[in-house]
């Protein structure tokens, strides 16, 4: 019986030696297979990384294009709203209303016209035109007198061969003056306007 004892633990280390060494391969074919996939997944994710690095080089070119176009842009508004007040006034010209109207005489018209031929013959000329009333009414009113007077204008101008981005109109109601004014307050003052030439 000794003798089976003595035989049977030299075989079981063998067999525990044999047993360790598979499990040590095993492990192995394992550790390698997981080894393969981790480095096939870094490289997928190193390749993702690279293709969002290389499209943020693109957007940032494309910003910093963007943003120097924008600083042109400004740049020109800058002198053109610098140069806004630049403009020299040529001539003035008061096209009178009746009260509480906002329709053109023959004679505003007549006059009117001269100034489409001024602005056809000269590209240099623009148009202002600040219509006005006078006191009598509501602020709202008259503001809103005042603005029908200058689109009656505006509207003659450009009806008659003016250049709608030549002319610059707004409405701006009631003036205050003496009693006896009142007639001289109901009025579209119209300037002729030259441009400077750079």
């Amino acid at each position: 019986m000794r003798r089976i004892v003595t035989w049977s633990v030299p075989l079981a280390l063998a067999a525990a030696a044999t047993a360790g060494c598979a499990t040590k391969g095993w492990v192995n074919d394992v550790f390698g297979q997981k080894q393969a996939q981790m480095d096939e997944r870094f490289a997928r994710v190193d390749g993702a990384v690279r293709e969002v690095g290389d499209a943020s080089r693109v957007a940032q070119g494309r910003a910093d294009a963007a943003f120097g176009r924008a600083d042109d842009v400004n740049g020109r508004l800058t002198r053109l709203w610098t140069g806004r007040n630049k403009r020299t006034v040529v001539e003035t010209l008061h096209v009178q209303f009746g009260f509480d109207r906002s329709d053109l005489s023959d004679g505003a018209q007549t006059a009117l016209l001269g100034v489409v031929k001024e602005l056809q013959t000269n590209p240099d000329l623009s148009v202002d035109l600040e219509g006005y009333t006078d006191p009598t009414g509501t602020r709202d009113y008259n503001v809103g007198l005042s603005q029908r007077r200058v689109e009656s204008v505006r509207r003659y101008l450009i009806g008659n061969g003016a250049d709608i981005a030549r002319v610059h109109s707004v409405g701006l109601g009631a003036l205050e003056a003496a009693s006896n004014e009142h007639a001289k307050l109901r009025r579209v003052t119209v300037r002729l306007m030259v441009n400077p030439t750079d």
